[in-house]
């Protein structure tokens, strides 16, 4: 048991690097779109990033998920070649049509916006985007099949490095503005598919196996929605605050979702990122309940813990990052996005049952609710609590997600998970994050060091409240050796 969690820890870590690479460019670059563009222009760039997100989410038909799952199953184990051929080919297709119907209405599409010419731009260089990201997902997924964690990072980097000079140089000396910002994305992962094509050529071959077609829709099609659905979820509410309120609104609120998205990016998406392939290849073998069990508990430990940090140094971060005042107010919805953020990764545990059956549909039904239950809450929310409603809706979605995934996944497949351990580990959490609400403001220093003894308090409330189970203690206690003896880190 021990040694499949540290190879899940192991993925976890490294697609965190390509992870940050990937998702922080916002955060990383704040300080030059607070210098260089207004509030209301970093609402329209929120707007177009999710309209892109969405979109690719649902162009690529749930293929590459479908490559991911039919990967070790033996039916197709000897044709891996000719399957990621085959949706590559499918997708470029599927691409290159929206890309020369989009151009071909642009200008009819860009009509209905205020800035019509500047949207017009907008439009034309949002579909490069999502012709190549339709792409550069397909070929990380194959990476992630083949558990090439290694080549992952390093594409993903290198894409960052290139999006971050590119956006500097286009933002800062050409003052090229919202468009600089999404013609160095188009760069970047232009820069993602030239590295890693070279690295898959052995892997793809001429021939079509369009027997594959069938089976792959069936599994991905349903996730076409799940996909949708939790954009909608996670980022549809921008929609409804533009709608209701302004891109000021959007602005902030979107600035406060990228803060939380850290953990998301650092932890969340890095552990689902390595979770499912490995919890593919476990199915089946002695103790792989277990696994699914402990990692449930473990997960929402270091995912409160990490939230927790990011929740009470939000307010220090946005000061510190945003050069413009008028971006400040949105550190008061990082804590409520950070809670909703912790459900939504627990749910990728909480559904293995549903993917190791292949009952995606199910996914998909609850996830669309969760996205209708969402949407009607920000519409009830958003009006009097503005973007602190909509994050609201955000949390409770998310939980009730969670609740309605558990109990369809514990019908195919039941995993008893340690649901009074996790409820300790929440408890805790919100009980510190209050506390820290209380913690004096006037001197930065002492603010700093009361919010560190907070954090470190965590784990050990935690040993107080007898969590840690004797076979966890003896691991902390091993990984506490090897810190102390820098030599040992890789193994004696």
């Amino acid at each position: 048991m021990r040694d499949k969690i540290q190879h899940t820890v192991k993925h976890t870590l490294i697609y965190g690097v390509g992870n940050i690479a990937t998702k922080l460019v916002g955060v990383i670059l704040l300080p030059l779109y607070t210098e260089y563009i207004s509030l209301t222009e970093y609402g329209i760039l929120g707007i177009i990033e999710i309209t892109v997100l969405i979109a690719t989410q649902v162009l690529v038909f749930g293929f590459p998920q479908a490559y991911l799952r039919f990967y070790d199953i033996d039916e197709f184990r000897e044709k891996r070649e000719s399957l990621l051929s085959t949706i590559l080919a499918f997708l470029v297709v599927v691409g290159l049509v929206i890309e020369i119907f989009v151009l071909s209405f642009s200008n009819q599409i860009a009509s209905v916006f205020e800035r019509s010419s500047d949207f017009q731009k907008f439009i034309e260089l949002s579909v490069h985007i999502i012709f190549l990201r339709i792409i550069s997902a397909t070929l990380l997924n194959a990476l992630r099949a083949e558990n090439r964690s290694g080549i992952y990072a390093f594409s993903n980097v290198l894409r960052l490095v290139f999006t971050l000079f590119c956006n500097i140089y286009f933002i800062a000396f050409l003052g090229w503005g919202l468009n600089g910002i999404l013609y160095s994305y188009i760069i970047g992962e232009a820069v993602l598919i030239v590295i890693v094509v070279p690295t898959m050529l052995k892997r793809l071959t001429l021939s079509i196996s369009f027997h594959f077609i069938s089976p792959a829709l069936a599994f991905g099609i349903p996730l076409i929605f799940t996909g949708f659905a939790h954009m909608l979820l996670n980022i549809g509410d921008r929609y409804i605050i533009k709608l209701l309120i302004n891109y000021e609104e959007v602005g902030l609120y979107d600035l406060g979702y990228r803060i939380a998205g850290i953990l998301n990016t650092l932890v969340i998406q890095s552990f689902s990122l390595g979770f499912l392939p490995i919890a593919y290849k476990y199915y089946g073998q002695p103790g792989d309940k277990r696994y699914y069990q402990k990692l449930m508990t473990y997960y929402f430990f270091a995912v409160c813990w990490a939230g927790l940090a990011l929740s009470i140094f939000s307010e220090n971060i946005i000061k510190t990052f945003a050069l413009n005042q008028d971006f400040f107010p949105a550190y008061t919805v990082v804590p409520l996005i950070v809670l909703g953020y912790v459900f939504s990764g627990g749910n990728t545990i909480a559904n293995i049952g549903l993917y190791l059956k292949q009952k995606t549909k199910i996914i998909a039904y609850n996830t669309i609710f969760a996205a209708l239950l969402n949407i009607a809450l920000n519409f009830i929310l958003v009006p009097e609590l503005k973007m602190k409603g909509a994050a609201m809706a955000t949390v409770m979605s998310f939980v009730i997600l969670y609740m309605v995934s558990i109990y369809f996944a514990n019908r195919s497949y039941k995993i008893k998970y340690e649901f009074g351990r996790i409820s300790y580990v929440l408890i805790l959490t919100i009980s510190l994050y209050l506390i820290s609400l209380l913690i004096p403001v006037q001197y930065l220093p002492i603010e700093i060091i009361l919010k560190i003894i907070l954090l470190i308090l965590f784990p050990l409330i935690m040993y107080l409240l007898k969590f840690y189970e004797p076979v966890e203690l003896e691991s902390i206690v091993k990984i506490w050796q090897r810190m102390k003896h820098p030599k040992n880190w890789f193994g004696s």
